[in-house]
């Protein structure tokens, strides 16, 4: 993949990287001799391979490019990704069995291995549907193969099959509460989250009790309450350190810090989601909401750095953001994470007393089908801020905040 200018993506990353810090190709090299721990070549040669580099004529290779991904505070398969596996989108096939097969199979109480092969590419599917589907469609489609996951419960049994029926319904509840609370429907989200932290416990899947303190954070972060997201994340960064959902607890870490002020927390909170994230195998399929993909790393940056006031650096991000989540094709895979981005893009241009952009920018963060109610307004809530800060009575504020309202459930 190349960029308008025919250079690499990467290389193109390492120029804006480097202008949005100021820095000069010389002090890029010295970024990158403080963050290794190598003994590294003379700044001479490092310059030359940086040109190289930055011109797109040589790839950095294994041994450099960690290097220069911690010079910029990130991860090595977010600054040079790998290419995305192709994902089955029959996920069923796989199995030999066609859906009114299976599901009758389930009604029969027959859990093969078959049966249990079905229900984990079910779950699998569903999980990874979670970015792009209609929430209401999903919830409702997560919510039955949630009951008839659990209705096995009830048969018999042996012991592996008893925790793999938990565990594939504690993945399952964590994804119906994700939607319930996209939804706006916070009493049963909650509920949800509970019940998947208690199958997670009965399952001793420590990654699935991760998630339910993960979801916690999330929902203390975008109802204000930023001690709390701190205090439901830290037991579960304890616990997870080794796994995916502890950089994303970890990162709900840092953007409650960053909303308190505390920018040396917020430092440490994004330097132990990145040692985690440097630590894990590259996912097999980054398409499932409870895998961490790497790129998301610069998701978490981009958020502390608009907060922090680090306007360059978050339009970076931002823009790197946009640019992961789309397909060749125009089409978006993760809008999600684009709506906030172009929320990023609002902020730094109000504070550039560009008021036309920030509207234009909110606008077409609200545009997107696919969304998470409770984060959007969170994060729009702040925009609207810095715009009454700075433009209280301009008409253009107006139109942005009805359009905020319009977001609001009735």
């Amino acid at each position: 993949m190349a960029a308008a200018d025919d250079r690499p993506v990467w290389a193109v990353r390492m120029r804006s990287e480097r202008d949005a810090r100021g820095w000069s190709q010389a002090d890029a090299v010295r970024a990158m001799r403080a963050k290794s721990s190598h003994n590294l070549p003379t700044d001479s040669t490092l310059l030359r391979n940086w040109r190289r580099w930055e011109s797109g004529e040589s790839r950095p290779d294994e041994f450099y490019a960690p290097i220069i991904a911690a010079a910029f505070d990130t991860v090595t398969a977010a600054f040079f990704p790998k290419s995305r596996p192709n994902r089955d989108d029959e996920l069923l096939a796989a199995t030999g069995m066609d859906t009114l097969e299976f599901i009758g199979r389930l009604r029969m109480s027959d859990v093969s291995a078959a049966t249990l092969e079905a229900i984990r590419i079910t779950a699998e599917r569903l999980c990874c549907e979670y970015p792009y589907t209609d929430p209401h469609e999903l919830h409702v489609e997560g919510t039955n193969w949630l009951r008839r996951i659990t209705s096995l419960l009830d048969g018999r049994l042996t012991l592996s099959q008893h925790r793999e029926v938990l565990e594939l319904a504690g993945w399952v509840a964590l994804l119906v509460g994700c939607v319930d609370y996209d939804l706006g429907r916070r009493t049963t989200a909650e509920a949800t989250r509970r019940a998947a932290r208690s199958l997670g416990h009965e399952a001793e899947h420590p990654e699935i009790v991760g998630w339910s303190a993960e979801m916690a954070a999330w929902f203390a972060l975008t109802q204000g309450n930023y001690r709390g997201a701190i205090e439901a994340a830290d037991p579960g960064l304890a616990d997870c350190g080794s796994f995916g959902v502890g950089v994303q607890l970890a990162a709900q870490r840092a953007k409650a810090w960053a909303r308190i002020g505390d920018r040396r927390e917020v430092d440490a909170a994004l330097s132990t989601g990145r040692a985690i994230l440097d630590g894990l195998h590259h996912p097999a399929d980054l398409d499932n909401h409870f895998v961490v993909d790497p790129q998301k790393f610069d998701f978490y940056a981009m958020d502390c750095c608009r907060v922090a006031g680090e306007d360059k650096l978050a339009e970076t991000y931002a823009r790197q953001v946009i640019a992961d989540a789309t397909r060749a094709d125009g089409s978006v895979r993760n809008p999600m994470r684009v709506s906030e981005a172009h929320l990023t893009l609002a902020v730094v241009a109000v504070r550039q007393r560009d008021l036309e952009l920030a509207v234009d920018e909110g606008v077409r963060a609200f545009s997107g089908k696919r969304r998470s109610l409770p984060s959007l307004m969170w994060i729009a809530g702040e925009v609207a801020r810095e715009i009454i800060e700075r433009f209280p009575g301009d008409p253009r504020t107006r139109t942005y905040l009805d359009q905020l309202r319009a977001l609001s459930p009735e």
